[in-house]
């Protein structure tokens, strides 16, 4: 239940997040496969609208798009190197 709500407290945290992956991108610590492999990720999201729940589904359509979105985030917090992490508080 802490992963839940770590999770959802990240999502309402995430405007601060946005410096960090413009240093995850922009790093050279960071291989190049790793940040193909992210963007990848993010725009098969984007591209692909498949849905476990459908976003016609009042609020519980738009909770598996957070969820997926939420993980893709923390997984590259997980992946970045120890400096970003550190300078940001991860």
């Amino acid at each position: 239940m802490q992963k839940l709500w770590k999770r959802v407290r990240f999502l309402f945290t995430f405007h601060r997040s946005i410096p960090f992956f413009k240093d995850f991108f922009a790093s050279k610590e960071v291989s190049l496969t790793k940040k193909i492999f992210f963007v990848l990720l993010i725009l098969g999201y984007f591209i692909f609208p498949f849905d476990i729940i459908p976003d016609f589904i009042l609020a519980f359509g738009i909770i598996d798009d957070v969820s997926i979105a939420i993980f893709l985030l923390q997984w590259m917090v997980k992946m970045a190197p120890e400096a970003i992490k550190e300078k940001y508080s991860f």
